[in-house]
């Protein structure tokens, strides 16, 4: 068994009580993933956690984290007995990150967290054992519970750090306390609890309130905000990334195919190549200040750039999938960009820039014209600007080489409004409505993005799509 809490230990971070020994190999907050072996941690959110103690333990849970004993459980269960389960969590955080020897990276960004964290998963896992978070665990609990998984001989540890609201940067980077501090880039999300985009940056900036005394902040240096992030990093070694000569690690060239996107920079006065196997200018950009994260750890970034290859996006954030629409005949498929997980005026921009480089097959579906198709849904948390920023994405040049925009919700009915006649498809209130047409409006040969901020519910029309035949990643 390997041990990643004992009761003792547990104990010990806590302050907590023990109903008798045990020994957990992870951490789990939900008992449809929970292995045999895991601490459950009875978090309060939706549900109380503690409502699952019982059936937590009946999958093999070691032993549950709690504030009292649940009714249904014996008094002799496994439990670690604690006033407070979330600040317990936050404890055994701080234990595991004081006890590691890891070398912890921590990033955030208004775009980009969760890719730029599994691109440097990706790189730093073939130079020692690395930790990261899984999905986008990224909030008040999803900090800790990464830093509570944390194995004490892990080399490195990727942490992701996200926010919506003012003051919640801050705590996370005290309780992480990174060697290194990423920040992607500063945009327009969240606007409804924030002044303006310098009060998003002042947030963003609190990551470098945690970093360790010999921290490294890397800053994006092409920001309008870049300044702000700058000010607050002052007394820590800085390294930017981005256009300009000047800076540490400089992006000089990017070519983005169908398939790829290929990057040239340079640091230190050497240049560099390096591959993404997807296409997107931003994962470029993002790509960068992870090679520079990567270059501050003081692993091998020859060896981390050639890695980087290796890395494809999830599913919900540009996947590339290919769809047959004809089980007998292979020829007959569409492409569709999966990328329905998230959205915000940078995001939605670097998306359409994707499919306008991407290729339609001609003569091989009824319409005998391959298409780019946007299906675009409700870009949330905007604030005042809400309607003039879904309106102001008709202006992007590329919309030119899309051929059709079909939109959801009121706020994307500014950009269907706005676009031009010949290239307005259908506007619904509801992704569920525009679901329903997928298989009408849909032909082989045709390139279809989906993308919209969670809340639109694109992933309805992602399973309509993929429901029109056999899907396969690209």
């Amino acid at each position: 068994m390997n041990a990643l809490w004992t009761s003792q230990d547990a104990i010990a971070a806590t302050g907590g009580a023990c109903t008798v020994d045990w020994v957990a190999e992870g951490v789990s907050i939900d008992t449809r993933t929970i292995a045999k072996g895991d601490l459950f941690v009875a978090l309060k959110d939706q549900r109380d956690g503690h409502e699952f103690v019982a059936q937590a333990l009946a999958a093999g849970a070691s032993a549950a984290l709690v504030d009292h004993i649940p009714d249904n459980v014996a008094p002799d269960a496994p439990l670690l007995i604690v006033p407070n389960v979330l600040t317990a969590l936050e404890a055994l955080g701080t234990a595991a990150r004081a006890r590691t020897s890891a070398k912890v990276v921590a990033v955030t960004g208004s775009v980009g967290k969760t890719s730029t964290k599994e691109m440097l998963r990706v790189m730093l896992s073939t130079q020692g054992k690395c930790h990261a978070a899984e999905k986008s665990y990224n909030n008040h609990w999803g900090v800790p519970l990464t830093l509570a998984r944390m194995p004490a001989d892990a080399d490195f540890a990727v942490i992701e750090i996200g926010m919506n609201h003012p003051g919640e940067i801050g705590p996370l980077a005290k309780l992480t306390q990174p060697d290194i501090g990423l920040i992607t880039t500063v945009a327009a999300v969240h606007l409804a609890a924030f002044d303006n985009i310098q009060g998003i940056a002042v947030e963003k900036s609190a990551l470098f309130s945690g970093l360790t005394e010999n921290g490294v902040a890397i800053v994006n240096g092409d920001l309008e905000t870049s300044d702000v992030l700058m000010d607050a990093a002052q007394g820590k070694t800085i390294l930017r990334f981005g256009s300009d000569a000047g800076f540490e690690f400089v992006l000089e060239n990017v070519t983005v195919t169908e398939d790829q996107t290929m990057c040239q920079a340079q640091t230190n006065d050497s240049a560099f190549l390096y591959k993404i196997s997807s296409p997107g200018r931003h994962f470029a950009l993002n790509a960068l200040g992870a090679l520079a994260s990567v270059s501050a750890l003081g692993a091998d970034m020859g060896l981390a750039a050639v890695d980087l290859a290796q890395w494809v996006p999830f599913t919900g954030r540009g996947q590339k999938k290919i769809i047959q629409l004809d089980r007998g005949d292979a020829s007959l498929t569409l492409t569709l960009i999966d990328d329905a997980y998230n959205a915000n005026p940078t995001s939605v921009a670097a998306a359409i820039e994707i499919l306008s480089v991407s290729n339609p097959i001609d003569n091989i579906g009824r319409i005998r014209k391959g298409r780019r198709i946007a299906v675009l849904g409700d870009m949330l948390e905007l604030g005042t600007e809400e309607h003039q920023l879904h309106a102001g994405l008709a202006e992007l040049k590329e919309i030119a080489k899309i051929d059709l925009v079909h939109c959801v919700g009121p706020l994307m009915k500014s950009l269907w409004s706005a676009v031009p006649n010949s290239k307005r498809g259908h506007w619904f209130e509801t992704s569920s409505k525009l679901a329903e047409l997928m298989k009408s409006q849909l032909d082989a040969g045709d390139v279809v993005l989906v993308k919209g901020s969670l809340g639109a519910k694109m992933a309805v029309i992602v399973d309509a799509i993929q429901n029109l035949g056999q899907s396969d990643r690209s």
